[in-house]
């Protein structure tokens, strides 16, 4: 069993950057990889970036702005974002799975809470 808690979100301007953290429980956070992904109101959950359990992949879907990494030492991920955009407002959820191709069609074990993020323009 793995626990996700995020951190890091916030109320932000237009342009300007936060990173989000996931801390994760558990002596297997090494194992699994981890992923990002935003649900803003109304509108279907979606695929924000993955990372293998090394750290030697990652599926950035909002290229050049976006940029997750890993410490396994302390069992957490991090997405940093910047320049960032009103439609970048959702709530971030951070997520665990198998392979970083399973995150990247939408599955995943295990969920964090999320937490919100709001870019004002």
């Amino acid at each position: 069993q793995v626990q996700l808690v995020e951190s890091g979100g916030g109320l932000v301007q237009a342009g300007g950057s936060l990173r989000l953290s996931c801390a994760a429980s558990g002596r297997t956070f090494g194992s699994y990889a981890m992923g990002w992904f935003r649900q803003a109101p109304g509108k279907e959950r979606e695929f924000v970036a993955a990372i293998s359990w090394s750290g030697g992949a990652t599926y950035p879907s909002v290229k050049g702005r976006f940029t997750i990494s890993r410490d396994n030492a302390k069992n957490t991920v991090y997405l940093r974002m910047n320049t960032l955009k009103p439609e970048d407002t959702a709530v971030y959820y951070c997520a665990a799975g198998d392979m970083d191709f399973d995150l990247f069609r939408g599955s995943a074990k295990y969920w964090g809470q999320g937490t919100q993020v709001t870019v004002s323009s």
